[in-house]
């Protein structure tokens, strides 16, 4: 006999929505990666993918209904569940570009080296709790599905933590770079957009968290608590809140970061633009392993191993 995996019928019509506008951003973020080579930003699109195959898994289950079968419901489950802890994944590369763009690695709490070390390897770890947590409560032994929810709080927990602190972090850097700009910062203030993109990632960092609440609140709650017992809060807290995100970094998107440490092409919403490397940034770079040439105030990269930089500057040649 199927078990009734809700508490109500889901809306085919909501699911379908939410299918058609993940599509929609989600292709326009692979374009914009492809075209800029914004590679940091693969986990972010995954996550758009992941939301899509979730909403997909609803929509089944609204054809289901009320015979609903355990495998659309997982789908589901998994899929919305993880998506947001492959956007945080790409937001804390992010901010380390950030800190490298405006040369302010001893202005950050954790060194830039290991900074997106440490949040990611919270980001996998809750990720796997909360997967291994989703798959397991979807049993419909009442022992072992409780087993899971417990899982599944922890992951949510340490989620909510390294983001939280995350957000610490990029704040108290945030201070202390108005407090004591760098000498490059100071040099370089307009072709430097590090407030432009601090600001972006606060945003959508704030919509990670408030999404990350509700699903623990959910949860804590239980099965047949009120959040999950009404289908609209998924949607408002959780759905429209990603595609936010999504949309958010489609417009203010993180290639022009990368545009000004090693030059090339960029998104300014939905035009392509170029930049050229600014100033100092040759130094950053340089240190991470990069050929560069620079030229006055505009550089080649060329991708390969670092093995020499040469400067030749028309202000002091």
């Amino acid at each position: 006999m199927a078990e009734r995996f809700y508490d109500y019928n889901p809306s085919l019509a909501a699911a379908i929505i939410f299918i058609a506008l993940f599509v929609l951003i989600s292709a326009a973020h692979t374009y914009q990666l492809l075209r800029t080579r914004t590679f940091f930003f693969i986990p972010f699109v995954i996550g758009g993918i992941f939301e899509i195959i979730g909403y997909a898994g609803r929509a089944i289950s609204s054809k289901e209904a009320p015979n609903f079968t355990l495998g659309a419901y997982i789908i589901q489950a998994l899929f919305l569940l993880v998506a947001p802890a492959l956007f945080a994944a790409s937001i804390y590369m992010e901010l380390g570009r950030i800190i490298l763009l405006v040369d302010g690695e001893n202005l950050s709490v954790i060194r830039k080296k290991w900074l997106t070390k440490f949040f990611v390897i919270g980001d996998v770890t809750s990720f796997l709790l909360q997967g291994g947590g989703g798959g397991i409560s979807a049993s419909n032994s009442t022992s072992t599905r409780n087993l899971g929810q417990k899982i599944l709080l922890i992951g949510l927990f340490i989620q909510i933590a390294f983001f939280g602190f995350f957000i610490v972090v990029a704040f108290i850097f945030h201070r202390r770079l108005l407090k004591t700009p760098t000498q490059k910062l100071l040099q370089h203030s307009a072709s430097l957009p590090w407030l432009k993109h601090l600001t972006t990632l606060y945003a959508a960092s704030a919509m990670i968290m408030v999404r990350s609440i509700f699903r623990t609140i959910e949860y804590i709650q239980g099965r047949h608590g009120y959040l999950l017992k009404h289908e609209i809060f998924i949607y408002l807290l959780d759905a429209v809140l990603m595609f936010l995100v999504m949309v958010t970094f489609a417009w203010i998107h993180p290639s022009e970061l990368q545009a000004r440490l090693t030059g090339g092409p960029f998104f300014v919403g939905w035009k392509r633009a170029h930049a050229d490397k600014v100033g100092d940034a040759v130094e950053s770079v340089g240190r991470m392993g990069y050929d560069v040439e620079m030229v006055g105030e505009t550089s080649t990269y060329t991708g390969g191993p670092k093995r020499d930089v040469e400067t030749r500057d028309s202000r002091t040649s």
